[in-house]
């Protein structure tokens, strides 16, 4: 049976401590849990889930896992651990859990990338093939503390830095809407050469810091009128021993072309910032400023509106008139034309590791509303950007995570 030698460092056990550790919801935790049992939450897996999870000093969401669990285990007749029923009772008459839903609560998750045999030889898989980064993260993703939670697309974008680490080995390396920090967490595993994570918002850049040091990675803050107004606080960083990841406060619509040029990096990236329509010409301008063609969107630096009608795929399904969803656009299927660029088709080229003449950027995103999407391609057109669909799969570090759906997940590269 599943349950047989039951080990926190093998899988099920490890997908499961992996899951709790990393606050997945309780229903994926029980489904783990049956995994772990061979179909049902046995008490054997119930003692595992007391010595490697419930009776440890972290999870803040032990509350509804040991109600959930304890639920499950007593639908099928089965036995429960008096040491979970005396946990659940003691929570009951504590209020200190209460402190967690309110206002903008934080909790540590770790996030565990597990290297599986296809993927072990990896420069950035550790000896133990499981690489844990612990992370201070909201609570309450939709209610005003969006920068410090985690998304999928910025797993997704972390995956891919570390099944790819030779595209940025040694490469300067620039992220637009860091949130959390993740992504850069992972550039640092990947060995880039330079660090710089930004954001436009200073509550996200201070968590953004401290999640940096939670991983012993030394920091460097700088405020946008600072950082890139003086030519004395260079955005160079030191490389290995005494590399430094630059934090960087830059709201994209008072960054300034002047100073967003001191950094230039090779390699620009960003994850879910296709998201508001009102702060996507400020997103683009960014972005080509950083990709050496600060020259060529004068409509969007005179604040210009274009029509959507005006931006197609080649295929003409993507346009400002079609309202449906995803599935329904071929533009972003892999190895299509994304838009048009000088009239040429710009079509899926696999990412490779050597040196490139021009920077690249990458962006992962789930695309929640074709319209806006569809905005960001007539943007990116006028300022003479091509997107292509760069999806290309990373290795799947992350099986456990039962919430995070890969699927929905396009990667672009501009």
């Amino acid at each position: 049976m599943a349950e047989q030698g039951l080990d926190p460092e093998t899988p099920p056990g490890l997908h499961l401590v992996s899951a709790f550790l990393s606050m997945e919801p309780a229903d994926s935790l029980i489904s783990l849990a049956r995994a772990c049992g061979g179909g049902a939450v046995t008490v054997t897996v119930q003692r595992f889930i007391w010595d490697h999870c419930i009776n440890k000093p972290v999870g803040s969401h032990k509350k509804n896992f040991l109600k959930k669990l304890i639920v499950e285990a007593e639908s099928n007749y089965g036995d429960v651990l008096n040491e979970l029923y005396a946990q659940y009772a003691a929570y009951m008459a504590s209020f200190k859990d209460n402190d967690l839903i309110i206002g903008n609560a934080r909790a540590c998750k770790c996030i565990s990338f597990l290297f599986t045999d296809g993927c072990f030889e990896l420069p950035t898989c550790p000896r133990s093939r499981k690489l844990v980064v612990p992370l201070q993260c909201s609570l309450n993703m939709l209610a005003g503390d969006t920068g410090c939670s985690i998304w999928p697309s910025s797993l997704f974008l972390s995956e891919f830095i570390l099944s790819f680490p030779d595209i940025f080995f040694g490469k300067s390396c620039f992220e637009v809407g860091s949130g959390v920090g993740l992504a850069g967490i992972c550039l640092a595993h990947a060995k880039a050469s330079n660090v710089i994570l930004t954001d436009g918002d200073l509550s996200t850049l201070a968590n953004m810091k401290l999640n940096l040091e939670l991983n012993q990675l030394r920091t460097n803050t700088d405020v946008l009128g600072r950082a890139i107004g003086d030519p004395k606080m260079s955005s160079k960083l030191i490389w290995r021993s005494n590399f430094q990841v630059k934090c960087l406060f830059l709201p994209w619509e008072s960054a300034s072309e002047c100073g967003l040029h001191d950094f230039m990096p090779d390699i620009i990236l960003g994850a879910d910032v296709i998201y508001d329509p009102s702060c996507l010409p400020h997103l683009v301008r960014v972005l080509a400023i950083l990709l050496h063609k600060g020259d060529s969107c004068p409509q969007i630096r005179k604040g210009g509106h274009i029509s959507l009608l005006d931006n197609k795929c080649v295929d003409g399904q993507v346009n400002g008139a079609n309202k449906g969803n995803l599935s329904d656009c071929n533009a972003v299927s892999d190895g299509k034309c994304i838009n048009e660029c000088g009239g040429k088709a710009i079509y899926n080229a696999a990412p490779k590791g050597r040196s490139r003449e021009h920077p690249v950027a990458y962006i992962a995103s789930v695309i929640r509303n074709i319209g806006t999407f569809n905005y960001f391609l007539a943007l990116a057109d006028v300022a003479n950007l091509c997107i292509t669909d760069q999806t290309k799969t990373p290795c799947d570090l992350l099986p456990y995570m039962q919430s995070y759906d890969r699927s929905s997940i396009r990667l672009f590269t501009v």
